[in-house]
């Protein structure tokens, strides 16, 4: 079905739980929240997502994306064990959670754009102006909100130093 192998399907399935996780802390928190049941849920996911990439992608790309959605996602879980600088570990956290929550939509909105229908998908070409109008509005959507999360930050740091 869909013409995604079995290990295609351990992928899909094994990260498919980032998704609600991440829509949920982002309604909820605002950001990703790392140490949170979600955050947890999103982290597994996130991890079973970006190494199986390595076991099925056939395009140079899907390496790239997978490489750095594991460096911004070890790097924004790490940050926040770095108690020396926890105000700047909060910003880095958020921006850099906030980018694999992006490096997962992106190739998510791909495939499912490419694969449904099943045999008479909605996009056949990588350069399909459908396909990439959903791929800048979700460029459009990270910079607005790591905007809109940055403020949120400044404005909370200020608050409790007042």
């Amino acid at each position: 079905m869909f013409g995604i192998s079995h290990l295609g399907w351990v992928h899909t399935l094994g990260s498919l739980p980032a998704i609600p996780a991440a829509v949920y802390m982002f309604a909820r928190h605002g950001r990703i929240v790392p140490r949170s049941t979600a955050g947890a849920i999103y982290f597994v996911s996130m991890l079973i997502g970006a190494i199986s990439v390595f076991l099925i992608a056939h395009q140079a790309v899907s390496y790239g994306l997978a490489a750095a959605t594991l460096v911004f996602l070890l790097a924004g879980y790490g940050a926040g064990r770095l108690p020396a600088a926890r105000r700047a570990a909060n910003y880095v956290e958020t921006v850099f959670l906030t980018i694999t929550a992006f490096l997962l939509m992106v190739p998510t909105v791909s495939e499912t754009l490419r694969r449904v229908p099943d045999g008479h998908p909605f996009v056949t070409d990588l350069k399909s102006p459908l396909l990439l109008g959903f791929q800048a509005g979700l460029f459009v959507m990270l910079i607005g909100g790591l905007i809109i999360q940055i403020m949120y930050l400044r404005r909370q740091g200020k608050a409790l130093r007042a």
